[in-house]
């Protein structure tokens, strides 16, 4: 173990635990689930310099001992500021959604994409990326944006094999004046780098086409908001090709992938709904009836994002006890013999009270 625990200085000059080495103490800690971390950083100073260290977040990643953890992007309209906010999950107390003080306000147009155990974030003209073990910012490479006469607009963004792949529109200055065109930008999350723009000499028109967009066999779907403007994208080919009828018979939104399946909450219908690509069909996940019937009766703009290994975190604005609130829910998720998907509510808590905040984004990162 001591081969790979490199001496850190963060952690000197007097030792976690007298009677043992600091990197035993860290191997220890390293296996303490992280929902009791919160109560170690207040045993001594020193503990809480372990909690923030980055050798800790190492030491888990090599035991293999990872969880998920879930953020909102949160807007003020009052105040303007898009915030982040972390989902603080308690065993014996209710979830809550917390501001994360040290992270800066972040732009309403920003695109939000989890690798790994950071979140990048692409704004107009900048990018950076969010270590989420730390909380702190890493700035990156700008985006190349120095053909065009304009920031990157109507943008999406999806990662797929540790590259993000930012689409959106880019006005082009040529010798016959100024022309908007579709923009393929690729940014290589390991070498920090970003490849030559490509743009898209096709049929694609400019403006806000998609409504959302996820990765199914290392390929981006992107939903129009029209079934017409719907999109999959191969990078491995660059090819376009108009999105299959039956997943595009469903205007999901806010949707996520958990096992290569898509999951998405259908408001006017009261399901929880999900498509299996390999099987091409829709379904209803079963179990939920009763708890989405009278829960999530007339919420509107519902989120839904993977929160664990075969499980998902359903968000929701509704009015509770005659003011506006945010709810998540943790569905755990089963597939049973013959196909069918079923689920079962774990938790169900008023996550946030003040439901003035518009929801932008949800995103989870492993760490």
């Amino acid at each position: 173990m001591s081969e790979n625990m490199e001496h850190s200085p963060e952690l000197s000059p007097s030792p976690l635990i007298p009677s043992l080495p600091d990197d035993v103490t860290v191997d220890i800690v390293a296996r303490v689930p992280r929902s009791h971390y919160p109560i170690l950083s207040l045993v001594s100073k020193s503990f809480r310099k372990l909690i923030a260290s980055p050798k800790l977040h190492k030491r888990r990643s090599q035991l293999g001992i990872t969880q998920h953890r879930v953020y909102a992007v949160l807007h003020n309209p009052k105040t303007g500021d898009c915030r982040f906010y972390i989902l603080h999950r308690k065993v014996s107390s209710r979830n809550r959604l917390v501001i994360v003080p040290s992270l800066p306000p972040m732009s309403l147009r920003g695109c939000f994409v989890p690798v790994g155990s950071k979140v990048y974030v692409f704004n107009d003209v900048d990018a950076l990326s969010i270590d989420c073990t730390s909380h702190t910012l890493q700035p990156i490479p700008d985006m190349p944006l120095r053909m065009s006469a304009s920031p990157m607009s109507s943008k999406v963004a999806n990662v797929i094999d540790g590259k993000v792949y930012l689409i959106g529109d880019c006005a082009l200055v040529t010798s016959h004046g100024m022309s908007w065109s579709k923009t393929v930008m690729v940014l290589d999350t390991e070498t920090q780098s970003w490849e030559p723009p490509v743009m898209i000499e096709q049929y694609l028109r400019v403006g806000a086409l998609w409504s959302d967009a996820v990765v199914m066999e290392d390929k981006i779907f992107m939903k129009g908001f029209r079934n017409d403007y719907s999109i999959v994208y191969g990078p491995k080919e660059n090819t376009w090709e108009s999105m299959g009828e039956v997943l595009n018979s469903k205007n999901w939104v806010s949707a996520c992938m958990v096992d290569d399946v898509l999951y998405y909450h259908d408001c006017s219908e009261k399901a929880l709904r999900a498509y299996d690509q390999k099987q091409s069909r829709w379904s209803v996940v079963n179990g939920l009836e009763e708890f989405l019937a009278s829960k999530c009766a007339l919420s509107k703009r519902p989120n839904v994002v993977k929160c664990g290994e075969k499980k998902l975190a359903l968000f929701f604005p509704k009015k509770h006890d005659g003011k506006e609130v945010f709810f998540c829910a943790e569905i755990a998720l089963e597939r049973r013999q013959g196909g069918e998907i079923w689920g079962n509510v774990e938790s169900c808590d008023v996550v946030i009270e003040d439901g003035l905040f518009d929801m932008v984004q949800c995103v989870a990162v492993t760490v």
